[in-house]
């Protein structure tokens, strides 16, 4: 493992990510039985004193107090830069102290912008840059950034961030396949009939148009969360759980996935109209702040694939992701095939049976067909459920703690995020040629009727 990271540097500091994820993930690992020193430096283009940059620190760490956490809040100071300028940048790393983490919390365009200007500058020994995802525009952007970023340091010094990998349930994947006997064996296409990863959300754009009326929900979650997700969950158990093993069991995976039409055109998109959320009234995307109709970006996305291996010929894997949704799931579904012979005189059950792992609430449920109580030849379903412990960390405090200990684990390898791009990239251009209606559902439905 290599030295920790002693400073961690904030480039958009001023930024919504870094107010609402990153420095409460920062405050859990802090209180956390797996909290170390750090230094933490905010850096963005705006004016902004230290007074100022503390006071938004401290609100943002006030679920999780510690005496580490006051320390850092005593100690961190803000620096006003433009992070694509060299002599800025050189600023921003002669004034940081140890081995450093310059964090990315910019959109990509900008980042990509960044490293461009870090070529021209003498970066300090052991620097580590972490990105957040969507890690380039397309595939074409995705290869020339890796290109880049590998010149600039060795590839486990480059930290591609998705805090769907410091998810607890996602984790949990790896210890629920691999030290169960019960289930490795069963999934795999002589036994699972489909699978479903699912990730849908109440919550409308809440004012994020400036990213996501560019990238949709194809882009947004299943070019990275979700195929991510599906790798761990369909993956060959790897030798070892250490960065390389697991992740070159991921990497495997996913050179196997592919649309399940070659052509891209078995994805499905819509966009949700106005309507009601709970008891919130919602508009409709089109007419949402900063939006640009005629993009038609998405902000329900369904895309099935196939994984041509040996263990999952013929399974079609089903991603689908969305907003503005009524009673949303976020799960992992394996239906299983049906028995192969049914003997005479049971009364079988009317579906098939189920793995449900649940990612929000972290869950797990898997039906059992019993005897009935009344008939015993009157077949019944049962249902196993258990519940998965909680994490002591967020979904970004993990990462953050892998981050700043110097493990590249819950990293994107640079090829990892290449081959998610190549999955999506012939539904991304079957949709910009209208080869795919986008079809609308109103705020708080199930989606479209004629996808029910």
């Amino acid at each position: 493992m290599s030295a920790r990271i002693e400073t961690l540097v904030i480039l958009g500091a001023g930024g919504d990510l870094t107010s609402r994820l990153l420095l409460p993930g920062l405050a859990s690992l802090l209180a956390s039985s797996r909290a170390q020193p750090i230094r933490l430096m905010g850096v963005d283009r705006g004016p902004m004193t230290d007074a100022k940059w503390r006071a938004l620190v401290t609100k943002a760490f006030k679920d999780f107090p510690s005496k580490l956490a006051e320390k850092v809040i005593a100690e961190t100071t803000y620096l006003q830069a433009d992070a694509t300028s060299a002599e800025d940048l050189e600023r921003v790393l002669t004034t940081a102290t140890g081995r450093t983490a310059l964090y990315f919390a910019l959109p990509p365009a900008v980042a990509a912008m960044v490293c461009s200007t870090l070529a021209a500058i003498d970066l300090t020994p052991g620097i580590v840059l972490a990105l957040e995802k969507p890690f380039g525009t397309d595939l074409a952007s995705a290869r020339s950034l890796n290109r880049l970023v590998t010149r600039l340091v060795p590839e486990e010094q480059v930290f591609r961030v998705d805090h769907f990998l410091g998810k607890s349930t996602v984790l949990n994947l790896l210890g629920l396949r691999f030290a169960n006997r019960i289930f490795e064996p069963l999934l795999s296409a002589q036994n699972v009939a489909h699978v479903e990863v699912r990730f849908e959300e109440e919550l409308g754009l809440e004012g994020r148009a400036g990213y996501y009326d560019k990238a949709g929900a194809l882009v947004d979650m299943i070019q990275s969360h979700l195929l991510l997700v599906l790798a761990l969950a369909t993956m060959e158990p790897p030798a070892t759980v250490g960065s390389e093993d697991l992740r070159g069991s991921m990497a495997q995976l996913l050179r196997a996935t592919r649309p399940w039409k070659r052509d891209g055109t078995e994805g499905r998109r819509a966009r949700y109209t106005a309507g009601t959320v709970g008891r919130r009234k919602m508009p409709s995307y089109a007419s949402e702040k900063g939006v640009e109709p005629a993009r038609k970006t998405e902000t329900l996305a369904e895309l099935t694939v196939a994984i041509d291996n040996w263990r999952w010929a013929g399974v079609p894997f089903v991603l689908r992701s969305g907003k503005a949704l009524g009673n949303p799931r976020q799960e992992i579904v394996f239906t299983f095939r049906d028995v192969p012979h049914l003997p005479t005189g049971f009364e079988g059950p009317s579906r098939q049976a189920t793995l449900r792992i649940g990612i929000k609430p972290a869950t797990m449920s898997l039906d059992l067909v019993t005897n009935g109580r009344d008939d015993p030849f009157d077949l019944e379903w049962e249902t196993l459920n258990a519940e998965f412990g909680p994490s002591e960390l967020s979904a970004y405090g993990e990462v953050l703690a892998e981050l700043l200990e110097g493990d590249p684990t819950l990293s994107v390898r640079g090829d990892i995020a290449e081959e998610c791009w190549r999955i999506v990239s012939p539904v991304l251009a079957a949709w910009r040629k209208d080869l795919v209606p986008l079809e609308t559902y109103p705020a708080g439905s199930h989606g479209p009727k004629s996808w029910r």
